[in-house]
């Protein structure tokens, strides 16, 4: 691993004002979990790493009636060991649960997971369905951004080198709603997946129809795919299988994938059809309670 100098500030204004100096040259740590093994492999070669666990914003989270203010470095084990996130957000908790082994969940953020920007990503379809959004600032304040919007390439975010994530803002669940996230991987655990989806929906007061959906694809592009069109076709379709599978197909054909030692096109393909089928089924069912 190559030299580097160590950062510890100890608020949002001191590290903004750190990233503002460095640049390019300095990167944020959350957890680690991804920069540090990049580092090591020289695929990562900052100049300064910036600690942000010792920022207390970053390390907070708020679960009330407008939803979940979830800080950039909270780890993933802090929120599944929470029984209250754990109840509301059943999606989110899972895709925690697969971010690595316990060790790892120990360290690593929802937040750092979606600013790796890896397409595989196992939380970003899952925030991407739950209609999160990011909250960024920099030297020139403060914006929001839908977490769609955040990952525009393998490794790469829409966030400028002076600008670091606050929040993570998830609404609070709609009433008749609910969401599912799954993935493929070639082992029992700890592997990257080889396709993943995460689905959300709204049914109607007796269960009977869909009024929206959300469907969010990983492993099958260079960036998480938000699925919008594959959606949309549920808004106003009957609960029934035949509603299921044309989004299933739709989500399909929006998916990207590439031959790679972990899988093929025609695989990958194939099992987003299946796991969005298995997402938007179990999504209905947790609606309906």
């Amino acid at each position: 691993m190559h030299s580097f100098d160590f950062a510890t500030p100890t608020s949002v204004s001191d590290a903004v004002a750190i990233l503002a100096k460095e640049g390019s040259n300095a990167r944020l740590l959350a957890g680690g979990t991804d920069l540090l093994i990049g580092m090591r492999v020289g695929r990562a070669t900052p100049g300064l790493v910036v600690d942000a666990k010792q920022i207390p914003e970053l390390k907070q989270y708020k679960l009330d009636g407008n939803g979940l203010q979830l800080g950039s470095a909270v780890t993933c084990r802090t929120l599944y060991e929470d029984s209250a996130v754990v109840d509301a957000y059943p999606a989110l908790i899972e895709s925690a649960e697969l971010i690595g082994g316990m060790q790892t969940q120990g360290r690593a953020s929802i937040g750092g997971n979606l600013c790796n920007a890896a397409p595989s990503g196992d939380s970003i379809p899952t925030l991407i369905v739950l209609g999160a959004e990011a909250v960024v600032i920099g030297p020139n304040g403060q914006r929001n951004l839908a977490v769609e919007d955040v990952c525009v390439a393998p490794g790469k975010t829409s966030l400028a080198d002076n600008e670091l994530l606050l929040t993570i803002n998830i609404p609070a669940p709609a009433a008749n709603s609910g969401a599912c996230f799954q993935r493929f991987i070639p082992r029992n655990e700890m592997d990257i997946a080889i396709a993943s989806v995460a689905s959300s929906v709204v049914l109607s007061g007796d269960g009977s129809t869909f009024e929206s959906a959300r469907i969010a694809l990983g492993a099958v592009g260079p960036t998480p795919i938000f699925a919008q069109g594959a959606g949309d076709l549920l808004a106003g379709k009957p609960v029934n299988e035949a509603s299921i599978q044309e989004a299933a197909d739709a989500a399909e054909a929006v998916a990207t994938p590439i031959n790679d030692m972990r899988g093929t096109i025609e695989q990958r393909k194939h099992l987003i059809n299946v796991l969005t089928k298995r997402t938007l089924r179990e999504a209905v069912a947790r609606a309906k309670g």
